[in-house]
């Protein structure tokens, strides 16, 4: 590898991207996102079958393999770079008032900027999804779509049933952690809280070191795992560049038989004999299909556009909310500073290139822990579930003097100057509480009719009450853990400089932490349910009312799984998959 980098420090990797020698294919697939990439695999294992992959993003590279640079991929042309309307009640410490909201944009969609973490949820959140009315989605009927795309690599879970060990995709534990990580869960310890396997549906409250999607410490994204491998297919064509503005639908028999999409200065259409897939994420997707026609019926009318199925595209747009920045510094250099890294990047990096270790391997979460609030009777179905997610992160919000960190969650000048900056420099961890079950809803809508502007995104957080006190109740565990035995061990002290936006209330109370959380609102890029199961989509995620026209990715879902998305997104490319391949079975006997 160390020979390869001159060459490949900045060379796309080799797709055959280039325009499609032909107009018709039996499948489109709009989108390389997780599920994208999962449903050009499983189809083009049929060398009779056609597959065309249209991914609006750019090439990856070396760069975009780094673990160490996920906060930072967010600022480049790899993210949609999505932002949210202002709401006056949150995102306040925000540039205008404006929560940012990455997206991935290239080969492996999200998985080309997120952080990696691999956790599917409770098991009782996917038989909610069946119990809504989609047969087929129960955690038992999905166990065996989770663990189809894992190659899991974690000794300790070696003998369990619930890992996958022959899929495509490398689960391991990141090579780098500090010593803060495992003094954390010896914190939560303290709290009488077990280390677990939070992928085990048999337990699912407790403290555990991160599962990622990393391969010999590299990110391995889902165009590593399941394009890059098949690119010899013949029947597999794969145009990157290549933004789909419209779904071809037939007005009188209501089939979509093609898309139109853009590549360069040029527009060109595409048809397929069987299938359009949509699998853009979770604002894509409806962005599409509003822009295709398929949507409310008033709100496309008044952005100029024929409706041609009134569905309630965009609705019910769910995230898991939280809170950036709650930030302890220690007295001893145990933490990742980006001066650290600068001071010894050389030898970082030639240890990265060479052994695959070191600081560059590292997530900056370390650990994740489930615990249940004093609300969680109301928001969960079992004592067995958590309502919230603690991330521990081995940096602060000043560990890089301002310069990138805040800048990737659009923390305005004025906050960071009078909350961290007298702190740059000092070594620190964060705590980020993140709200598994969301009560409230937010939308994405139309701009105008030009499929080029990005969508309007209403996020909705905190509108239901209870979600902003179970994260108040989070922070204040947050907070506690920060005073056992064992952080002690460094010193860890709550940087205790107010937010401007809430200095004139008292530090620490509800209401400080009330206001703090309206102040430094975010989101962990796990936008879902905007093209709901039931809906929008039926349990075979075929949009109804329209012929030929699925969507498969984590839109589909009715309720936000209490997990980070990137796992049951590929669930849902599996799944898809197989659904797919049946019912081209079942119209082969028709016929």
């Amino acid at each position: 590898r160390l020979k390869e980098l001159p060459t490949t420090l900045f060379t796309p990797v080799q797709y055959r991207n280039k325009l499609p020698t032909t107009d018709t294919f039996d499948y489109i697939v709009v989108g390389s996102s997780p599920s994208g990439c999962v449903i050009a695999n499983r189809l083009t294992e049929d060398n009779q079958t056609t597959v065309l992959v249209l991914e609006a993003g750019m090439e990856d590279n070396l760069l975009t393999d780094v673990p160490a640079l996920n906060p930072f991929m967010t600022l480049t042309d790899w993210s949609w770079n999505y932002d949210t309307q202002p709401t006056g009640d949150t995102c306040l410490g925000m540039t205008h008032e404006r929560c940012p909201w990455p997206s991935g944009k290239g080969p492996g969609g999200g998985t080309i900027l997120n952080a990696m973490i691999w956790t599917r949820g409770n098991r009782l959140d996917y038989d909610a999804w069946a119990k809504l009315g989609n047969p087929g989605w129960s955690y038992d009927e999905l166990l065996p779509y989770f663990t189809r795309s894992e190659n899991t690599r974690i000794g300790q879970l070696s003998g369990s049933k619930y890992h996958g060990r022959s899929g495509p995709l490398n689960i391991e534990y990141p090579p780098f952690r500090t010593p803060l990580s495992q003094e954390y869960i010896n914190a939560g310890r303290a709290f009488g809280f077990r280390e677990i396997d939070y992928n085990d549906p048999r337990t699912h409250i407790g403290f555990a070191r991160i599962q990622a999607s990393m391969k010999e410490g590299e990110r391995h994204t889902a165009a590593t795992a399941f394009l890059k491998p098949i690119l010899w297919r013949p029947n597999l064509s794969i145009s990157l560049n290549s933004q789909v503005t419209k779904i071809l639908i037939e007005p009188s028999t209501r089939i979509a038989y093609g898309v139109r999409y853009i590549n360069g200065p040029k527009e060109y259409e595409v048809h397929a004999r069987k299938e359009v897939i949509v699998a853009a994420g979770a604002f894509g997707s409806p962005h599409l299909l509003m822009n295709s026609g398929i949507g409310h019926a008033e709100h496309l009318k008044s952005v100029g556009i024929n409706p041609i199925a009134d569905l309630p595209v965009g609705d019910n747009l769910q995230e898991h909310p939280g809170m950036h920045g709650l930030t302890f510094l220690v007295n001893k250099g145990v933490s990742i500073r980006l001066r650290q890294i600068l001071e010894n990047v050389v030898p970082a990096a030639a240890t990265y290139l060479a052994k695959s270790k070191g600081i560059l391997t590292s997530l900056g979460c370390e650990v994740v822990s489930y615990v249940r609030t004093k609300y969680a009777n109301f928001t969960t179905p079992s004592p067995t579930v958590p309502d919230i997610e603690l991330l521990f992160v081995s940096s602060g919000m000043n560990s890089d003097n301002g310069l990138l960190l805040r800048k990737s969650f659009g923390i305005s000048d004025e906050l960071y100057d009078y909350t961290y900056k007298p702190y740059n420099d000092r070594d620190a961890f964060m705590i980020w509480p993140m709200l598994l079950y969301p009560r409230s809803r937010g939308t994405v809508r139309l701009k105008d009719n030009n499929p080029l502007s990005k969508p309007i995104i209403e996020h909705g957080f905190f509108k239901e009450d209870i979600d902003l006190k179970t994260l108040v109740e989070a922070i204040k565990l947050a907070v506690m853990l920060s005073k056992t035995p064992p952080l002690q061990k460094f010193g860890a002290q709550l940087i205790k400089t107010p937010f401007p936006t809430c200095r004139f209330i008292p530090f620490g109370t509800d209401d400080y932490w009330e206001c703090a959380v309206r102040t430094m609102s975010t989101q962990f890029h796990h936008q879902s349910g905007t093209c709901s199961m039931g809906t929008v989509v039926d349990e075979r995620l075929r949009v109804h009312g329209i012929l030929g026209l699925r969507v498969a990715d984590c839109s589909i879902m009715p309720l936000i799984p209490g997990a980070h998305t990137q796992a049951p997104a590929y669930m849902i490319g599996e799944k898809a998959a197989d659904l797919i391949m049946e019912d081209e079975f079942q119209n082969n006997v028709i016929r």
